[in-house]
C-alpha cells in the first residue's frame, strides 16, 4: 500500500514537472511591467526577464537604481521612476505605459516593491508607522495593479503578487505581517474577479532571504531608534537585553535569491503556472505547515526562548524577513 501511494505521489510530481515545462511564445513583444527594481528580487527578475527577451518596464524608486539597471541590460529594457505610495507617480507610470504597449496591452505586472521597517512589537509603534508601511506594501500593490488592469485584460496576461511567508502566519508585531494578509487577501479575490477575462493572478510566498531589507545595520538603526524613543515603562517591561537579541533571526536567511526570482520568472513566463509560489526550504517546510497548525500549538512553537527577562516577550518584527 505505501509503495501503491509512493508511486503515485512521484506520478503526480513527474506530471507537474512536465506540464509547467511550456512557456509562452513571442516574448519579445510582451511587455512585463516590475515595481522595486532598485536592489533584490525586483532588479534581478529585471536581467533575468530582459535576457530571456522579454520588454521589461522597471520601476525604481531612487535615480541610482535606474542608472546601474540601465548599465546592466539590453535596450529593451524601459526604466522609469516610481513611487507606489504615491498616487499621481503611480498614474504617470501607467499613462506612460499605456502609450508604449498600445493594442497588444500589458503582458504581466509584478507587484514586488515593498519595506519592512519600521517593525517591532506593537506596542513599540504608532499608527503613522503602520500607515507609511501600509501605503508601500498593500495600496501600493492595489494602486499600481488597478492602474494597469484594464491593459493586462486587454492582452488576458498575469498579475504576479509578491507576498510572504508572513501573509500565513503571523509570528511578530507590526505593520508587515499586517500589510501581507491584506495582499494574500487582494489576490485571493482578484484572481476570482478576473477569471472571466482570462487574466492569471499568482502570488509569490517567500521565505528568508537575503537582501537590503535584511541589512543587519538598517534593522538595528531601526530598533535602536524606536526604542528611545519608548516611555520608561515599556522598557521596563521589556528589559536591557531584548535589543541584544534583535537579530536573532537574521542567522535563517537564505543568500541564494534566485529560487525566488525562477519563481517569479515562471509565473511571467509559464504557459500554465501555479496559483501560489512557496520560495525557500524554510517556507516549504517549516511556516507554511505550521500555518496548518492549532493556534495554541503554533503559540508554544513562537514563543521565543532566547530571553530570560520576561517569559511572554514576543519577538522582534520581520525587518529581517525575506526582504524585497
Amino acid at each position: 500500500m505505501f509503495l501503491y501511494i509512493l508511486a503515485l505521489v512521484v506520478l503526480y510530481y513527474v506530471y507537474r514537472w512536465i506540464s509547467e515545462m511550456p512557456r509562452v511564445p513571442d516574448k519579445g513583444n510582451k511587455y512585463v511591467y516590475i515595481t522595486g527594481c532598485d536592489t533584490g528580487f525586483g532588479n534581478l527578475l529585471a536581467r533575468h526577464l530582459d535576457q530571456l527577451g522579454f520588454r521589461v518596464i522597471a520601476g525604481c524608486y531612487s535615480e541610482k537604481g535606474e542608472e546601474d539597471l540601465k548599465k546592466s541590460c539590453s535596450e529593451r529594457l524601459t526604466v522609469t521612476h516610481l513611487d507606489v505610495a504615491s498616487k499621481d507617480s503611480v498614474a504617470k507610470v501607467a499613462a506612460f505605459i499605456k502609450d508604449i504597449v498600445g493594442a497588444r496591452g500589458l503582458w504581466a505586472v509584478v507587484n514586488n516593491a515593498g519595506v519592512a521597517v519600521p517593525s517591532a512589537p506593537c506596542d513599540w509603534l504608532t499608527i503613522d508607522d503602520y500607515t507609511s508601511m501600509l501605503n508601500v506594501n498593500l495600496n501600493g500593490v492595489i494602486a499600481v495593479t488597478l492602474s494597469v488592469l484594464p491593459l493586462i485584460k486587454k492582452a488576458k496576461g498575469r498579475v504576479v503578487n509578491v507576498a510572504s511567508v508572513f501573509g500565513r502566519v503571523s509570528p511578530t508585531g507590526g505593520p508587515y505581517t499586517v500589510s501581507k494578509y491584506g495582499v494574500e487577501a487582494f489576490n485571493d479575490s482578484l484572481r476570482i474577479n478576473m477569471q472571466m477575462f482570462g487574466v492569471k493572478v499568482l502570488c509569490i510566498e517567500p521565505g528568508f532571504f537575503k537582501t537590503n531589507v535584511t541589512n543587519s545595520d538598517l534593522h538595528s538603526k531601526t530598533v535602536i531608534a524606536l526604542w528611545e524613543r519608548l516611555p520608561q515603562e515599556v522598557k521596563d517591561d521589556y528589559g536591557p537585553d531584548y535589543l541584544n537579541n534583535c537579530t536573532f533571526y537574521m542567522k535563517m536567511s537564505d543568500g541564494d535569491l534566485m529560487k525566488v526570482v525562477s519563481c517569479m520568472e515562471h509565473a511571467v513566463s509559464a504557459v500554465r503556472p501555479r496559483t501560489r509560489y512557496s520560495a525557500g526550504w524554510d517556507a516549504k517546510f517549516f511556516w507554511l505547515p505550521l500555518s496548518y497548525m492549532p493556534t495554541w500549538l503554533f503559540d508554544y512553537i513562537m514563543k521565543p526562548r532566547f530571553l530570560t527577562h520576561r517569559d511572554a516577550v514576543p519577538p522582534l518584527g520581520p525587518a529581517w524577513s525575506h526582504g524585497l
